[in-house]
């Protein structure tokens, strides 16, 4: 399954988990990625996969 947001191309990203004695290991931050119905400007409703802040701010509107 892909975890990349349609609208703003939110992906996941590498980092580190790092403890108070600062033994750091590897993970991985993804995107709150929901699959939602949406309109689209010509009025056709069909499945997207969206970031919940795109959801929050407004850049979809759901169906």
């Amino acid at each position: 399954m892909s975890r990349v947001c349609e609208i703003c191309g939110k992906h996941p990203v590498s980092g580190n988990t790092i403890s108070h004695s600062h033994r750091v290991s590897h993970r991985v931050f993804r995107p709150n990625v929901q699959k939602i119905h949406i309109r689209e400007a010509n009025g056709a409703v069909r499945t997207a996969r969206v970031c919940t802040q795109c959801i929050k701010s407004g850049r979809v509107e759901k169906a």
